[in-house]
C-alpha cells in the first residue's frame, strides 16, 4: 500500500529521491500514518499537518548532522518514520517502544528533547551558537508550532537570538492561522523572492552603498518595512532582528523546498512563516481535528464516534474521571460565588473546563501555553478580591515554580492550584509524569496541599481549599477513580485532619491520595490498619503520632517520589516528636519512568496491593531485622 514509503528508512534515503516523487510519498505518509496511530492511540492531526514540511526539511537539510528541534514534540510522528523508526511505530507510546516524542536517547535524529512547548528555539539557538564557536556548518533549525509561540520562553530566546551573529532559522509551523491568513500565489512568490540570493545580495549592497548618507538609509529600511508589512505580518520579528519570510503554503512541497535551499544560504537568524492545515488528507480530521487531536484506538474506515454506545458497558455505569469531577465542581462552585475565575494555560479540554468556558465565558480565562503568567496573572486577579482557580497539569506546573513561591505564596493570596495528571500518566512517559508536585509544594510556606482519595473527596477537598483565604493546592490523577459518587452537598473538611478506613494490629499504613484502594487491598491481606491522610502540609500529626504509639511499623504510601515526599514529612514528624517506630516509605523510585500503562507502571513500582503487601513482609522478615 505504500511502495515508495518502503524504500525509505533515512533521510538519505529520501534526499536521493526526485522531486517530482516526493508528492507521493507524502499521500503515503498520510495512509501509514492514519493506519498505526489508529492501531496505538496518539497525536493524529498535528502529525497530518507536518507532512509536507518534514518531507522538506530532511530533503533540504544534512540531518542529522544539521539539527532539528521540534516544539512541540507531538508534531514528530513523520520525523520518526523517516529516520529509521517506520517499524517501530507498532509500538508507539508503549512499554519498551518509542516514545511520542523527541527523545535524544532514542535516536541521534532526535536533536533535543521537547515534550514541553515553547523551548526549541532557545535550545536551537544553543546548538547554533556551538556550531559557530567549533566552526562547524552545521546548520540548526527549530520548528515552533500547536501554540508554543504562545509561551514566553519563545519570545526570550528570539530576543536574544536577534542580537547573536549565528546562524539560525525558526520555522513557524502556525497550523491554526492565528497569526496571518493570507496564504496564495503572491505569498509564496513573496517568500521565494525575499530568501533568494539576489534580494539579500541587493539588501547588502544597498546598506553597503548607503551607509554614507545615514537618512536615505534610514528611510530605505523603513520603505523596506513599510512595504514587507503591507503583505505579511514579519514587522515583529524583524524588530527581533530576525529576517522574516512567509507566510507560505506548507502544504506546497515545491515552494517549502526552494524556499528552504534559499534560506540555507542565508547568513544570520531567519524566520520562516509556514501556514499548515491540522488534519490534513484525512476528512475526518480535517473537520475536527481538535476530537482527532489525541486519539485512542479506533477504526479509520468509520473513524471515531462521539456517541455513546449503552451496550459497551451494559450494566457497568461508567465512572467519571478525576478530570470531569473538577470540571462539575467547578461550574457548581461558579454559580454560587460569582469571584470565582477560572484560569488554564492553553488546556481547556484536557483540564475539564470546557463547560465552565461555556456557562461563565466572562470568568474563563485561556493564557496560551504560559504557565508562568498564568499564575501571577492569577495572584493580580486575587489581589483585587477573586478567588482565582487555576487549572493545571502537574508536569506544568514544574514551570510555574518562582511564580508560585514569589506571587503567591509569599503574598499569601487566595489561589487555588487544581492539579490534574498527578502521578503516573501512562503513554506519555517521563515528559509529563507529576511525579514530584508533593515534593517541590510541601517545603511552600503558607501553602496547604490536599490530595483526595477518591472521587467525592476531590469535590469536597476542591471546596475546602477554595473556602481558604489562603494559596491551596489540590492534586488529583490522571483518569477514573475507585468509583465513589460525588455528593452534590459541598462541605468542607476539617484542614491537617487525616481519617481512620480500617483498623488492624501491628502495621498501620498511611495512605496519600490515589494509594488508599491499594493500601486498603495490601491491608486487608495483613490486618493492617489504614488512615486516609488527605492533607500533605499541614500533616495530621495527631492522628500519626497516635498510630506510632499502637504499631510496630508505619507504611506510608504515595503517587510521588519518595526524596522529599508525604513520607518524608512523616519521618520529620516521627523524628521531632522523638519516635523511633520503624517507618517504611513506599513511593515512586528515584529514576525517570518511560511511558507504559499506568497499572503496570504502579505494578513495577510495588503500588498495587500485592506489592504493598510484599514490601510490608519484606520489612517484617526476621532478615530484614536483623
Amino acid at each position: 500500500m505504500v511502495p515508495l514509503l518502503n524504500t525509505i528508512n533515512t533521510p538519505d534515503e529520501l534526499r536521493r529521491l526526485d522531486r517530482k516523487q516526493l508528492p507521493q510519498l507524502a499521500d503515503e505518509l498520510r495512509q501509514f500514518l492514519v493506519e498505526s496511530v489508529s492501531k496505538t492511540g496518539g497525536h493524529l492531526s498535528s502529525n497530518l499537518g507536518t507532512v509536507e514540511l518534514t518531507l522538506a526539511l530532511h530533503y533540504v537539510f544534512n540531518t542529522p548532522h544539521d539539527r532539528l528541534v521540534w516544539d512541540v514534540g507531538h508534531q514528530t510522528y513523520t520525523h520518526k518514520i523517516l529516520t529509521e523508526r517506520r517499524e517501530s511505530m507498532k509500538m508507539l507510546r508503549m512499554a519498551g517502544g518509542i516514545s511520542g516524542f523527541p527523545n535524544r536517547a532514542e535516536s541521534p535524529y532526535d536533536a533535543f528533547g521537547t515534550a514541553h512547548a515553547s523551548t526549541s528555539i532557545s535550545a536551537a539557538l544553543g546548538m547554533s551558537v556551538a556550531a559557530k564557536i567549533k566552526g562547524s556548518d552545521q546548520c540548526s533549525v527549530a520548528i515552533i508550532g500547536d501554540g508554543a509561540m504562545s509561551g514566553g520562553m519563545a519570545f526570550e530566546a528570539l530576543n536574544n537570538a536577534g542580537v547573536m551573529d549565528t546562524n539560525l532559522l525558526v520555522v513557524l509551523n502556525d497550523n491554526d492561522m492565528s497569526i496571518s491568513r493570507p496564504v496564495g500565489a503572491l505569498n509564496n512568490y513573496l517568500a521565494k523572492l525575499m530568501s533568494g540570493r539576489f534580494y539579500a545580495a541587493m539588501r547588502r549592497g544597498s546598506e553597503k552603498m548607503l551607509k554614507g548618507m545615514p537618512p536615505v538609509l534610514e528611510f530605505a529600511k523603513r520603505a523596506e518595512e513599510h512595504v514587507k508589512g503591507m503583505v505579511t505580518p514579519g514587522t515583529l520579528f524583524e524588530e527581533f532582528g530576525f529576517n522574516y519570510i512567509g507566510p507560505i503554503d506548507g502544504h506546497d512541497l515545491d515552494t517549502l523546498i526552494t524556499t528552504l535551499s534559499n534560506i540555507r544560504q542565508l547568513k544570520g537568524p531567519q524566520f520562516l512563516h509556514v501556514v499548515t492545515q491540522k488534519g490534513k488528507g484525512y476528512a475526518r480530521a480535517e473537520e475536527d481535528c481538535l476530537l482527532y487531536h489525541g486519539v485512542s484506538k479506533f477504526n479509520p474506515e468509520q473513524g471515531i464516534s462521539t456517541k455513546p454506545n449503552p451496550a459497551k458497558n451494559k450494566g457497568q455505569p461508567k465512572n467519571p474521571t478525576y478530570t470531569q469531577v473538577f470540571g462539575e465542581w467547578l461550574c457548581d462552585m461558579a454559580g454560587q460565588d460569582a469571584r470565582l475565575v477560572g484560569i488554564t494555560p492553553a488546556m481547556c479540554e484536557g483540564s475539564g473546563m470546557v463547560d465552565f468556558s461555556k456557562k461563565f465565558p466572562q470568568r474563563y480565562f485561556d493564557v496560551g501555553i504560559a504557565e508562568q503568567h498564568a499564575l501571577t496573572f492569577a495572584a493580580g486577579l486575587a489581589c483585587e478580591g477573586y478567588k482565582p482557580v487555576v487549572a493545571i497539569y502537574s508536569t506544568f506546573l514544574q514551570r510555574a515554580y518562582d511564580q508560585l513561591i514569589h506571587d503567591i505564596a509569599i503574598q499569601n493570596l487566595p489561589v487555588l492550584l487544581a492539579i490534574d495528571r498527578a502521578g503516573l500518566v501512562g503513554a506519555d512517559g517521563a515528559t509529563h509524569a507529576g511525579s514530584f508536585d508533593l515534593s517541590f509544594l510541601r517545603c511552600i510556606p503558607n501553602l496547604t496541599v490536599m490530595a483526595p482519595a477518591d472521587e467525592n473527596e476531590c469535590r469536597q477537598l476542591l471546596y475546602t481549599a477554595f473556602q481558604l483565604n489562603t494559596p491551596t493546592a489540590v492534586r488529583y490523577p490522571r483518569g477514573c477513580g475507585p468509583g465513589v459518587t460525588p455528593n452534590k452537598i459541598m462541605q468542607a473538611l476539617p484542614i491537617g485532619r487525616g481519617e481512620l478506613r480500617r483498623t488492624g494490629t501491628g502495621v498501620a499504613i498511611l495512605s496519600f491520595g490515589s494509594m488508599l484502594t491499594p493500601a486498603l487491598g495490601a491491608a486487608n491481606m495483613l490486618d493492617a490498619t489504614v488512615a486516609n491522610m488527605r492533607f500533605i502540609k499541614p500533616l495530621d500529626t495527631e492522628l500519626i503520632l497516635q498510630l506510632a504509639r499502637e504499631h510496630a511499623l508505619l507504611v506510608t504510601v504515595e503517587e510521588n517520589t519518595l526524596q522529599g515526599g508525604a513520607g518524608s514529612a512523616v519521618a520529620e514528624c516521627l523524628h521531632q516528636n522523638g519516635l523511633g517506630n520503624t517507618l517504611l516509605q513506599l513511593g515512586l523510585p528515584d529514576v525517570f519512568l518511560e511511558q507504559g500503562e499506568p497499572e503496570k507502571m504502579l505494578a513495577a513500582c510495588g503500588l498495587d496491593a500485592a506489592g504493598i503487601a510484599a514490601s510490608i513482609r519484606h520489612k517484617l522478615s526476621p532478615q530484614a531485622l536483623i
